[in-house]
This record gives C-alpha cells, structure tokens and sequence, in this order.
C-alpha cells in the first residue's frame, strides 16, 4: 500500500461547522474504507494548515477517488503528497542513478 500525507484546510463552510469535525472524521474512515483506503492517523494543527491526514492506499486512484470524495462535502480542502518509507527510498535510490532524465 501507498502512503500519502494531506495538509487540510478548512472552507468557509467547514469552519461554521467545526464543531463537527471528529464526528466527520469518523464518516470519512468508515468511507475510505469501502475504498481500500485505510487512514493511519488525522491530526488538526495550528498554524498554516488545519489539520494533517495520514493514509494509505492501494494504488492511485483508490487515493484520488478517496480525495474527491472528501472534498465534494466542501468542508476542506487538501494538498496530497505521496510518502515514501526508508525501505522504498532504497529501492528507489538505484533506479535514480541509472540515468536517463536531464
């Protein structure tokens, strides 16, 4: 499974229902689900961003159908990044030094 990290931010319309949020939270884990998709860990934050999603997925549309589901509710909005763990950077490294780009 792939493993990506959202920064969240809230809409105007999220905002004026913030009080729902973990209540929203627990909709959302029970829908990634029927996906595939399985959340690790949801933080909300102070600062630039408003909260921090950790999921993983089995491939990329299971996380892009999970992200369009999420944001078609209109509550937040999200910039995804794709992680990778330690062991996958080592699989990776080799295959960036064999050339071919630039």
């Amino acid at each position: 499974m792939a493993t990506f990290i959202s920064t969240i931010k809230f809409t105007d319309q999220g905002m004026k229902t913030v009080g729902e949020t973990t209540r929203r939270v627990a909709a959302i884990k029970t829908a990634a689900k029927k996906l595939g998709v399985k959340i690790s860990n949801v933080y909300w934050t102070v600062g630039s961003y408003d909260g921090v999603l950790i999921f993983e997925a089995p491939d990329d549309p299971a996380a892009a159908t999970f992200l369009l589901q999420l944001g078609s509710h209109g509550n937040v909005r999200t910039t995804t990044n794709r992680a990778f763990t330690a062991a996958e950077m080592e699989e990776l490294l080799p295959k960036s030094s064999e050339g071919g780009v630039g």
